[in-house]
């Protein structure tokens, strides 16, 4: 597709392949009041993620893995129509596309490992609260109140 502001980075050197993507228009129900029916401005980019080879096996499975429940047949469909024209909904719904995978495909964060306590807060909360539980055993006396 000539005119696409540029291929669209996934992540690193991997972009979207232009001959993988399948585009499909339909009447938008967004703003452009009567030119809103009879001008085929909503986009829906699919990319089928199961057969694609543009991906990293290592990134292919962790996105399969983490798409699953979007997935129809190993495919990924993206929808834009906030725009009145169908070229800004086309560019609209490649970079949600890629921005999809990229978060589909980043590593995952590293275990965090648990802080440990210092000894000295431990033994000065203990002892804060063994001095407060002294004050109120003191104001259970008879002479009190």
């Amino acid at each position: 597709m000539e005119g696409m502001s540029g291929p669209h980075v996934i992540r690193g050197s991997v972009v979207l392949p232009e001959a993988e993507l399948a585009w499909r228009f339909s009447r938008s129900s967004g703003p452009g009041g009567q030119h809103v029916n009879t001008s085929d401005s909503r986009v829906e980019l699919s990319f089928d993620l199961a057969r694609t080879e543009a991906l990293p096996e290592v990134w292919k499975r962790r996105a399969l893995e983490r798409l699953a429940g979007r997935l129809v047949d190993g495919v990924v469909t993206v929808r834009a129509s906030e725009h009145r024209s169908q070229w800004r909904n086309r560019e609209a719904a490649a970079v949600r596309l890629a921005a999809l995978l990229a978060e589909a495909t980043a590593p995952p964060p590293r275990p965090r490992r648990p802080t440990r306590i210092p000894r000295g807060i431990n033994e000065r909360r203990l002892r804060e609260k063994k001095q407060r539980a002294e004050t109120k055993r003191g104001r259970s006396g008879r002479d009190w109140g």
